[in-house]
């Protein structure tokens, strides 16, 4: 079966194809987050411990971003998405037929995030191997923007099987990634290293990126987006539950579930996404990464104290919120492609993921160490503080962002 071109694909057809892809890959990133409620009453899990299966999707992809990322400079990225999309198999089908705690959960979400770590960056450089200019920014925005559709695909399929059983679910989303290796390996041609420097660079050897004034700073946005981000996705189903108990308690409830309203919230992000990186184009990306960067750190601050509100008034709330913390993710992203020295964009992205997801894998811990901590996930109080949590990091890297610039006016642009 050959699905490839003869030669390079068009502009349109690349963006679908890795969009789509990105989306199938995706099939089991929010699996756990979707059923976080249930497998935390059967396994009998504490907050703290739900919070770390949470991380550790983050946390493997933290490790496996590096050397998966970063071989995109010696290995053609199509190889390294392939094998990537295999280890998402992996741990979906592992989740399926063997999981029965937090052990075992954490081997399988580890698998799941380093299929993630060898899928999202490396598709990007596919995708910016074969196209250029501006064209290459706005795809970019629509390809990171991807991210939130595949998220809410895995919140709707995990939705929608767990009345069947939360292993069926895990199962199911194993076809996502087996489906999305191929389609990308074949649809696009082989590419070699740029250059002789790229191949003898040491695999680990950050230094350059970091002395790449320009392409460091975005990536110090990145982390500090992530960790508020990944955070919020974590623990949003399990917020909604918890609001979703409290007013039907008080006669008003609602007629869709937890995962879907954290799927049609993670629908709302892509458009915020193409959106903000539109306005960063337009008015500089500093001014605009920043603006953002207050407004939904201030956001995040106020949005765990409405859950006694009515379900509709909370819904539009965090909606609000969530179309912030997305508005400079594209931004932020494609200011690292155009930043990086073509011969070192796989390790820039290395980086990027590295830091950023770091900050992924340390908000759900934080979080729901913070909700242990501040009287339960049974508390109003305690989901308001929770989420503080993920405001502060927010409003401590803005400010972190305003020092820097004083000091290095280029260091976030």
């Amino acid at each position: 079966m050959n699905l490839g071109f003869k030669s390079a694909p068009s502009a349109l057809r690349t963006v679908l194809l890795l969009c789509g892809a990105e989306v199938l890959s995706m099939s089991g990133f929010a699996t756990y987050a979707a059923l976080l409620t249930l497998l935390q009453h059967q396994w009998g899990l504490s907050n703290s411990q739900a919070g770390l299966i949470s991380g550790t999707y983050f946390g493997a992809y933290m490790l496996a971003v590096p050397l998966l990322v970063g071989l995109t400079d010696r290995i053609d990225a199509r190889r390294i998405y392939l094998f990537a999309c295999g280890l998402a198999v992996a741990g979906c089908l592992g989740f399926a037929l063997f999981t029965h705690g937090l052990y075992t959960a954490m081997a399988c979400q580890a698998l799941i995030g380093a299929g993630l770590a060898g899928t999202y960056m490396p598709g990007l450089r596919v995708l910016a191997d074969n196209l250029k200019g501006t064209t290459q920014s706005r795809s970019i925005a629509f390809y990171t923007s991807s991210f939130g559709f595949g998220t809410t695909g895995s919140l709707l399929l995990a939705g929608a099987l767990s009345a069947i059983g939360w292993r069926w679910a895990f199962a199911a989303a194993a076809i996502g990634p087996l489906i999305a290796g191929p389609l990308v390996f074949f649809s696009f041609p082989a590419r070699k290293p740029l250059s002789a420097e790229s191949r003898l660079a040491a695999l680990l050897d950050f230094r350059p990126v970091i002395a790449n004034r320009e392409a460091f700073g975005y990536i110090l946005g990145y982390t500090v987006h992530c960790w508020e981000l990944f955070g919020l996705r974590s623990w949003l189903p399990a917020f909604f539950a918890f609001s979703l108990g409290l007013t039907a308690a008080a006669g008003s409830g609602s007629l869709l579930g937890a995962a879907t309203l954290a799927a049609l919230i993670n629908l709302l992000g892509p458009a915020a996404s193409i959106f903000g990186n539109e306005l960063a184009l337009r008015f500089g990306r500093r001014k605009v990464v920043l603006a953002v960067m207050a407004c939904s750190g201030g956001l995040s601050c106020l949005i765990g104290f409405t859950a006694q509100l009515p379900i509709v008034l909370v819904f539009f709330l965090v909606a609000g919120y969530n179309l912030t913390v997305m508005a400079d993710s594209a931004a932020l992203t494609a200011g690292l492609v155009a930043a990086a020295d073509p011969g070192r964009r796989g390790t820039a992205m290395a980086l990027h993921s590295l830091l950023g997801f770091g900050g992924g894998f340390a908000a759900p811990l934080v979080f729901g160490a913070v909700l242990d901590l501040a009287g339960g996930n049974r508390q109003v109080v305690a989901w308001g503080i929770a989420f503080a949590s993920l405001g502060f990091g927010c409003l401590v890297g803005f400010l972190l962002a305003k020092l820097r610039r004083r000091v290095a006016p280029t260091a976030l642009p």
